[in-house]
């Protein structure tokens, strides 16, 4: 019966080793299934590969790197479902043309991929355009909630390194003149960037900023 992919025949068929392929992109996610799936067409424990924590759309995958160097002339790359193993319709393709170039079958939920058949062809490729179209819709969501939480307060972005209070009681201290920007610096443990750019907010012209405090002889009144 035809499976995940577009795909023909059975695992059961096929020679050569099984190799499995799982991939998490949260810690919220379970493995478990994934784990399972690749065990059911006999897929040993330790030819599981996995990558954890990473989404389908990144391609650089420790796992999925290890997975596709296991591969040899008659092996089969076992995965649960497409968007586990690419979230982008040419990675798919590469990932595919990859593997059949070196002989490795591709199977998806219990079926083998066959890439000389034109449906075959057809339907990986649309299953294909469906994972990518949730992940851009997944990013697009996150967006979203991040404007909408933006717009409540609730996202903030970098905080100042110094409170109003500390800011204002920095250019105190400047204009009393007993502090050079490096003696502030070292005082309100921060960089001397951050110190030039509390001085220039409350109107201190950046050219002054290192002239000699005003007791001394060149600024004094």
């Amino acid at each position: 019966m035809p499976g995940d992919g577009g795909l023909n025949g059975d695992t059961d068929q096929v020679a050569g080793l099984k190799i499995g392929y799982a991939r998490v992109s949260t810690n919220a996610q379970d493995l478990t299934a994934q784990r399972d799936a690749p065990a059911a067409p006999g897929v040993e424990t330790g030819r599981v590969y996995v990558d954890h924590g990473l989404t389908g759309t990144n391609r650089a995958r420790p796992g999925l790197r290890e997975a596709l160097a296991a591969g040899r002339t008659g092996d089969t790359l076992v995965v649960s479902k497409l968007d586990r193993l690419a979230r982008s319709v040419p990675d798919a393709r590469d990932i595919v043309d990859e593997l059949t170039s070196r002989g490795v079958r591709l199977n998806l939920g219990g079926s083998v991929h066959d890439p000389t058949d034109p449906i075959g062809r057809l339907l990986f490729t649309v299953l294909s355009m469906i994972a990518e179209f949730e992940a851009d819709l997944a990013r697009s969501r996150t967006r979203e909630g991040m404007a909408v939480a933006k717009t409540k307060g609730r996202l903030r972005g970098k905080q100042p390194k110094l409170s109003r209070k500390q800011e204002a009681l920095l250019v105190e201290l400047w204009r009393g003149g007993k502090h050079t920007t490096l003696d502030l610096a070292e005082l309100f443990a921060v960089a001397r960037s951050t110190v030039y750019r509390a001085i220039q907010r409350a109107g201190t012209p950046a050219e002054e900023q290192e002239q000699p405090p005003p007791h001394a002889p060149d600024r004094a009144t």
